[in-house]
């Protein structure tokens, strides 16, 4: 590598071999920070990076049918993603005679995968970030996820960490695990992109750290919206609204209708069903529907589409006649659930579409997690001698316009060289 100097003995320059990029985790504060905020904030005082020899004890506690289970919805991941990945092509076209450029689909070499601990055993977050990221072909996958007390992560998280594919599984929760895994503390891997789902701390943490790495998407707390007709069953209706209620406090949950009496069925069934939870889901799901519950009667299907479109929901369910129409007109959402017999609890578990979704609003100008995130679209350009005689001169002139004369001359020089003693047209 050479730098440019005011001194040295080579003409002006000093010149430097090439350092390898320095290991964050040897840094002051690195990894011993990291396992006091560990301490503190998560209780955990055993070990970061989960050993093999943990990872075969973790799987013997749990019992062969979950284990089944997880097999069962990796399997509907990981088809649903290699089929996102093989839609993707790379190519090369000649563009005019002489200049030829394409692209190349190459995969990142690191992800960090977050799985959220919390009050739930998010089990199918796991299957989600980490299973789509290898079948992209990303090189390292680090997970982590918080402990739930001395055992550590939950034994069937840890499982199916491990069946998707991570390399490294970290048990840390929370800002430190998120900076962990963009740093590569513990690993000496450090993440390319960070994903997963995760509380508000989370989520500032990868906003904070976005730029120095990617991220799948800022997320906010989990919405559904139900578009319904008067074909609609209200109390699956209902049902499906309160299973994204109990989420949290927080999680908006609308329903827009054409029906006014199917409006008010839903709203009596809803009450109903959320009475009749166990706590805390109970709790989460009432606030959720008295502060976050909208409903909404429309006069026609486009007025219900244009408005949907507007709120532009994380989970979108359609429960109407003409089921076609509503996909080709709705544009805005995270994920689709068409008929009543397709419901986000599939989606979020099992059917395998990822659930990692846009929320607030973002599925206005983003998906949600693919293969297509770990994977970074590069393009590449080659041209012949004779090419230059066009492209040349036109980039001259253009640069000239525009009063960048530096980039008019690599032009110039090239025409020079290649043609020597032709007239161009230079912009001069």
């Amino acid at each position: 590598m050479f730098r440019a100097g005011r001194s040295g003995r080579h003409g002006g320059l000093i010149v430097q071999p090439p350092q390898p990029p320095r290991n964050p985790g040897h840094l002051s504060g690195g990894e011993a920070t990291a396992r006091g905020y560990a301490r503190e904030l998560d209780g955990w005082e055993g070990e970061i990076a989960v050993s093999r020899t943990c990872i075969a004890e973790a799987a013997e506690r749990v019992p062969q049918a979950i284990k089944d289970d997880v097999h069962f919805a990796y399997d509907r991941v990981r088809r649903f993603s290699e089929a996102q990945r093989d839609s993707l092509s790379s190519f090369e076209i000649e563009i005019s005679p002489g200049v030829w450029a394409g692209q190349r689909n190459i995969p990142m070499a690191g992800a960090g995968c977050y799985v959220p601990g919390g009050r739930y055993c998010h089990l199918a977050s796991a299957l989600m970030s980490v299973a789509t990221a290898k079948v992209a072909g990303v090189q390292h996958v680090t997970a982590c996820s918080p402990p739930r007390g001395e055992q550590g992560i939950h034994p069937a998280v840890l499982y199916a960490l491990d069946y998707s594919g991570a390399d490294t599984i970290l048990t840390m929760g929370g800002v430190q695990a998120v900076a962990s895994m963009a740093f590569g503390l513990f690993t000496e891997q450090p993440a390319d992109i960070l994903v997963g789902p995760g509380n508000q701390f989370v989520a500032e943490a990868k906003r904070a750290l976005f730029g120095r790495v990617g991220i799948d998407l800022f997320a906010g707390p989990t919405e559904i919206l139900v578009i319904a007709d008067d074909t609609a069953d209200p109390d699956i209706l209902a049902a499906d609204l309160v299973g994204q209620a109990e989420h949290g406090s927080n999680s908006p949950i609308w329903l827009i209708t054409l029906s006014r009496g199917l409006a008010e069925a839903v709203a009596d069934r809803t009450r109903t069903r959320i009475d009749s939870l166990p706590e805390p889901n109970r709790t989460n799901a009432h606030e959720a529907w008295r502060d976050c519950g909208e409903i909404a009667v429309t006069g026609s299907p486009a007025e219900a589409a244009a408005l949907s479109d507007r709120y532009a929901p994380e989970h979108l369910e359609v429960h109407a006649a003409e089921l076609d129409w509503w996909l080709a007109n709705l544009t805005n959402y995270g994920s689709l659930f068409l008929g009543e017999e397709t419901t986000v609890a599939y989606g979020d578990k099992t059917s395998g579409p990822n659930h990692i979704l846009p929320t607030k609003g973002a599925a206005r100008y983003t998906g949600g997690l693919s293969a297509m995130k770990f994977l970074k679209t590069l393009t590449y350009q080659r041209m012949s001698r004779e090419a230059n005689r066009e492209i040349g001169s036109v980039t001259a002139r253009m640069s000239r316009l525009e009063g960048m004369e530096a980039h008019a001359r690599s032009a110039d020089a090239r025409l020079a060289k290649y043609f020597q003693g032709e007239p161009f047209d230079l912009g001069y």
